[in-house]
């Protein structure tokens, strides 16, 4: 299979003709997964795409849900407070600093992270660990690339981010009574990072990423629980140690570093063994198993070979 490079322009709504939008219907007559491949900082495709493939039953998600339901608690904590406020959120001009282990570090704009990078279409489940789940056609940068260019040294274990910390337009931030100390934080190791699956995502639905979704980019690697995809990102370091990820700061007994999806491992509170896939309803939930490593064990068990997956939650 091959994957679906998008473009810059349509990505950002440039003199796009009606014509040249795909509709949603037609999204959601996909049910194969679009595969990723081993990609350079030139964007250029090498090697054999990785194959792997959507259960029969892994229908797109409607847009209007997508964008509409999520957590994003720098707007607040309900799950429709993120489409409602985050319309206040300014993301241009939009800066990254980058600093620790590597040979480029220093404060960098955004549009000069993403030159030379051609956004690809990664239909990825989406599953949080609150146990509800979506299938989501992202648009995204291979992370890998993303981060070569900045040329981490030998030193370099672990990645970090952080999300943009800005009261004033982001009202989840303000007050005394907020549990997260912000920014929010996390990281992956680099073998993680560097991985074909992980991506900078930029859009979705073949349109500019929603600021509800974390524009102007955002983190994923499909395997993980999504309190791993971080949002709004405005800062990358490299380090020696593993990063302090927030929600296991907040509840190490509840949320561990690696997060990795695994049905045989229960939260403090409910079972990891089946989800919630939306849409759903009170007369019909959907509910389905959950599948290891969120569907993706074949293409990331490996890296996680020998380690105790129940002490490395």
């Amino acid at each position: 299979m091959l994957i679906k490079r998008a473009s810059w322009a349509k990505l950002r709504g440039e003199d796009i003709p009606g014509s040249e939008i795909t509709p949603e219907s037609s999204y959601l007559s996909r049910r194969r997964f679009i595969s990723s491949a081993v990609v350079l900082g030139t964007g250029s495709l090498l090697g054999t795409p990785v194959s792997a493939g959507l259960q029969p039953d892994d229908e797109l998600t409607p847009e209007s849900i997508v964008t509409g339901y999520n957590n994003f608690y720098e707007f607040g904590t309900g799950k429709t407070d993120p489409a409602e406020n985050a319309h206040t959120l300014t993301t241009n001009p939009w800066s990254v600093k980058v600093s620790g282990e590597a040979k480029r570090t220093g404060e960098f704009a955004y549009e000069d992270l993403i030159k030379g990078i051609t956004p690809e279409e990664r239909v990825y489940r989406f599953r949080c660990v609150e146990a509800w789940s979506m299938v989501v056609p992202w648009q995204g940068l291979p992370l890998k690339a993303v981060l070569e260019q900045f040329e981490p040294t030998t030193k370099a274990k672990y990645v970090e981010f952080k999300t943009l910390v800005r009261p004033s337009e982001m009202p989840g931030q303000k007050g005394f009574f907020s549990a997260i100390d912000w920014p929010y934080v996390e990281g992956l190791r680099m073998d993680e990072a560097y991985h074909p699956l992980s991506i900078m995502v930029v859009g979705l639905y073949g349109k500019g990423l929603p600021n509800q979704n974390g524009a102007p980019w955002r983190l994923m690697s499909p395997w993980k629980y999504g309190f791993k995809a971080i949002k709004s990102i405005v800062s990358i370091r490299f380090t020696q140690r593993q990063p302090r990820n927030t929600w296991n700061i907040l509840a190490p007994d509840e949320y561990g570093f690696y997060a990795n999806v695994n049905p045989q491992v229960s939260h403090p509170r409910w079972s990891q063994a089946t989800e919630r896939r939306l849409p759903s309803s009170l007369f019909a939930p959907n509910r389905r198993p959950t599948l290891p490593f969120n569907g993706y064990a074949d293409e990331v068990a490996q890296l996680y070979k020998g380690m105790d997956l129940a002490k490395y939650y």
